[in-house]
């Protein structure tokens, strides 16, 4: 056989491969779902979403690295508490008279869905519940499905609501996420003794 002949035998099976390569993939493409990949940071942590289920605005979903403005029409914002997000609006107000600085919400409202999503990703990524629990709260547990927690950006905004927020009944509810605010006193009460994490959340 020549070296020609070869050289086509050879081209002929790499193209046989790269057929079977590509209809594996296209069978696990349509097998889950044909969704599209998304990511999101939660709690400072990034998650890409590739499942089945893929979190969209209808969810409160943000994508990674924007934020929504405290007057948006989206859910995320819509879908909160009136009474905290009143209380946010105020804060806000005064944070951009007194420094300029606007405040800003990287997630607020959250779906049931998108929640248990958050919280089993989390799960696989870490391998073990009770540490999955102290970054992403289980459903039944955290406040954003409720419409009670907010998730204030930048990081000027969060440090003074750290300072200022319980003059607008804001306080930061755990001790690892200087960014999580419910309403948990009356405007200019004490808050309560912050939480280690959401793993201590009755």
């Amino acid at each position: 056989m020549t070296i020609s002949a070869l050289r086509r035998r050879r081209l002929a099976r790499s193209g046989v491969t790269l057929l079977v390569v590509l209809a594996i993939a296209i069978t696990a493409f349509v097998a889950l779902g044909g969704t599209k990949a998304a990511t999101h940071v939660v709690e400072d942590v990034a998650v890409v979403f590739d499942g089945p289920f893929e979190p969209d605005r209808d969810d409160g979903y943000v994508p990674a690295g924007e934020y929504v403005g405290l007057s948006d029409d989206h859910p995320t914002i819509t879908k909160l508490d009136p009474e905290l997000l009143d209380a946010v609006r105020r804060a806000a107000a005064d944070l951009e008279a007194e420094q300029g600085i606007e405040m800003l919400v990287t997630t607020g409202w959250r779906s049931l869905e998108y929640q248990q999503w958050l919280f089993d990703e989390a799960v696989e990524r870490y391998r073990d519940e009770e540490i999955a629990k102290s970054y992403v709260a289980s459903p039944d547990v955290s406040k954003h499905p409720l419409g009670e927690a907010i998730d204030i950006g930048p990081l000027d905004a969060q440090l003074w609501l750290q300072q200022y927020g319980s003059d607008y009944g804001l306080c930061q509810t755990y001790s690892n996420e200087r960014w999580h605010y419910e309403l948990a006193t009356s405007p200019g009460g004490v808050c309560p003794p912050m939480l280690q994490d959401a793993r201590y959340s009755s």
